[in-house]
């Protein structure tokens, strides 16, 4: 199981196994696969809601400011809805819902857990356990539904379906994948423009490199597949935006460090934000600098904290084939901007946001 999918199912109180080393590790392959299959299936789809992204800024005035959190947060809704639970997402109403139900949940998670605030706000509790139980009901309707059915648009829910886990297990990972996938998703979009905006050079590099794959042809999964110098720019955005701050595992054995016993099954939590920005392996570890990610070593390096390779988290892969895309649209007709004397201050919670909005402003290429 992936550092992210236990911190979540630990905080949701979800059961982290329940299996063998061989169920959980089949469990494991269906989850991984159905990103996988959901991603190949949708790319259409991806494309459109991103083409949707850009025709809409294209009708702004080149000084309008745009709430590009605000935006991206309903960009990644829109994405990760409709490729997880289908086309009943479709609808506007529908992911408003979702989102507002979403927002209510992953602000507990993301402090009232950690701080232990949310257990002594008899109020604020409610709120969190109603808006788990909506999503959770609409989890089960879309399970239910799609059972037994042939459907022509493969979605990640059905993958869990067809691979024969029970339907507690379908509820959990589907609820965990919605959750983790919107977010980060949505962070690793606003992030990667906000440092775009402020990187002029790395922005025409980007732009040279879509220009040079892509010409005026079409985008195709296939050379989305050729965008190295893409992928670098989405690392080091993770990398200096220290995007997932925090990571976990659940103790196999029971460990120790110095007097400390750590019981088996307990959730240990790793400072990865530290690790990330550590200059004795990252040289100028405030600098963003997608250059860096030109050296192998440095690769490995990232691969072996699970930001890239065969460690990768899923949902950050989802999250990085998503922002690609909408990258590659965007970039290639628009130039993005900053605003004149704005400061983005950072907020650390499981996955990281600015304080307040981002604004940017875009122009015609």
């Amino acid at each position: 199981m992936d550092p992210f999918e236990t911190m979540l199912k630990s905080l949701l109180r979800y059961q982290s196994s329940g299996g063998n080393v061989s169920e959980n590790y089949t469990r494991k392959k269906l989850y991984e696969n159905g990103v996988t299959d959901s991603l190949q299936s949708n790319f259409a789809l991806l494309l459109k809601l991103s083409e949707e992204l850009l025709n809409k800024w294209l009708s702004y005035p080149e000084s309008q400011h745009i709430p590009l959190c605000q935006h991206m947060l309903g960009f990644a809704m829109k994405s990760a809805t409709q490729m997880v639970m289908g086309s009943t997402f479709e609808d506007d109403q529908e992911v408003i819902r979702f989102q507002k139900n979403h927002g209510t949940v992953w602000s507990e998670i993301g402090k009232g857990f950690l701080d232990g605030s949310l257990d002594k706000s008899t109020t604020r509790k409610k709120q969190y356990e109603d808006a788990l139980m909506q999503l959770e009901s609409i989890l089960k309707k879309i399970i239910k539904e799609r059972k037994g059915k042939n459907v022509s648009q493969c979605i990640f829910i059905d993958s869990l379906i067809q691979g024969n886990l029970n339907d507690q297990q379908i509820l959990e990972d589907s609820m965990i994948f919605s959750l983790a996938s919107c977010i980060i998703t949505a962070k690793l979009c606003t992030w990667a423009i906000c440092f775009l905006t402020t990187s002029e050079e790395v922005q025409k590099k980007l732009y040279e490199e879509i220009d040079q794959v892509f010409g005026k042809g079409p985008i195709t999964p296939e050379k989305i597949e050729q965008l190295r110098y893409c992928r670098q720019v989405l690392c080091e955005t993770v990398r200096t935006a220290k995007l997932t701050p925090v990571s976990a595992r659940l103790q196999d054995i029971e460990g120790k460090i110095d007097k400390f016993i750590i019981p088996r099954e307990t959730l240990v939590l790793y400072a990865l934000g530290v690790v990330l920005q550590d200059p004795s392996t990252w040289p100028s570890p405030y600098k963003f600098d997608p250059d860096r990610f030109n050296d192998e070593s440095v690769m490995k390096t990232f691969s072996l904290l699970g930001f890239s390779g065969t460690q990768e988290c899923p949902e950050l892969r989802f999250a990085y084939m998503v922002t690609t895309v909408l990258l590659s649209v965007l970039v290639r007709r628009l130039r993005l901007l900053p605003v004149e004397g704005q400061v983005i201050e950072t907020k650390y919670e499981l996955v990281t946001s600015s304080k307040e909005e981002a604004w940017i402003t875009v122009s015609q290429r």
